[in-house]
């Protein structure tokens, strides 16, 4: 109805998204607090004192965004990549296109950790493997939309 692409982003994109320009483990930096994100804040990261674990996802915007303006990155929901499972980084297309080559065809890769998840599988490396026909209350998706070329 737009006229333009959607899709999900590849998993070198999601990660550049997410970082936002950090090196951190978290693109609001060290460390990970309830107040920051929607994770299983019961339990602690470093030396953080213990949050409130909410149980369920959130309203996307009640967390601080990163610098690009893109709320839950971490937390809230595990988001799809459009890239197959792979077991490690070898042979990764460095222009961050989707990786399907040699993959698991029946896995994908998921980020960002999510509402039900400890505090360290919600960092910005974090990734997981899924069968594509997971059906869970804590996956969900983001997607990116293709600029529309001007002439």
């Amino acid at each position: 109805m737009t006229g333009r692409e959607y899709r999900l982003p590849s998993e070198a994109e999601w990660e550049y998204a997410c970082r936002a320009g950090t090196t951190t483990p978290f693109y609001f930096g060290e460390t990970i607090t309830g107040k920051l994100a929607n994770y299983r804040a019961s339990n602690t990261y470093a030396e953080e004192a213990k949050g409130e674990y909410r149980g369920e996802t959130t309203p996307v915007g009640q967390f601080p965004p990163n610098a690009f303006g893109l709320y839950d990155m971490h937390g809230n929901v595990l988001e799809w990549c459009a890239d197959t499972w792979q077991d490690n980084y070898e042979g990764v297309p460095t222009d961050g296109s989707v990786w399907i080559k040699n993959g698991d065809d029946n896995r994908s890769l998921l980020r960002g950790g999510s509402w039900c998840f400890n505090p360290d599988n919600c960092r910005s490396a974090f990734r997981v493997d899924l069968n594509r026909r997971g059906n869970f209350n804590s996956l969900g998706f983001r997607v990116v939309c293709g600029a529309r070329r001007t002439l």
